[in-house]
């Protein structure tokens, strides 16, 4: 079982920055992918980016490709989601997930814990 707690969330203005953190514990870090989702209310969670065990690997949702960046520190036991350019559709509760597999998915059914949310909110 993997403990997971983002941090860094909050209000911002459209087009500015702002990094997510999500401290990981219990399971070796180095050995699962791990995965940012958000939800807005009434929606669906949708996948965000997603890392793949080692960090050589990322992989991003179209709708943040080329403005969010994925990264982790293995030896932090940490991944961070580096977010710039916000837009008003970037408004939601952001998620960081750990795989079941060292291979990052977009699907939710293959990650097996979640952290608690982090509200990130951009208004113009």
């Amino acid at each position: 079982q993997v403990q997971l707690v983002e941090s860094g969330g909050g209000l911002v203005q459209a087009g500015d920055s702002l990094r997510l953190s999500c401290a990981a514990s219990g399971r070796t870090f180095s050995s699962y992918a791990m995965g940012w989702f958000r939800q807005v209310p009434g929606k669906e969670r949708k996948f965000v980016a997603g890392i793949n065990s080692s960090g050589g690997y990322t992989v991003y949702g179209d709708s943040v490709k080329g403005r969010f960046t994925i990264s982790r520190d293995n030896a932090k036991n940490t991944v961070t989601l580096q977010m710039n350019s916000l837009k008003l559709e970037d408004t939601a509760v952001y998620y960081c997930a750990a795989s079941r597999s060292n291979w990052p998915s977009n699907s939710l059914v293959d990650f097996g814990s979640w952290g608690q949310g982090t509200q990130v909110t951009v208004s113009s």
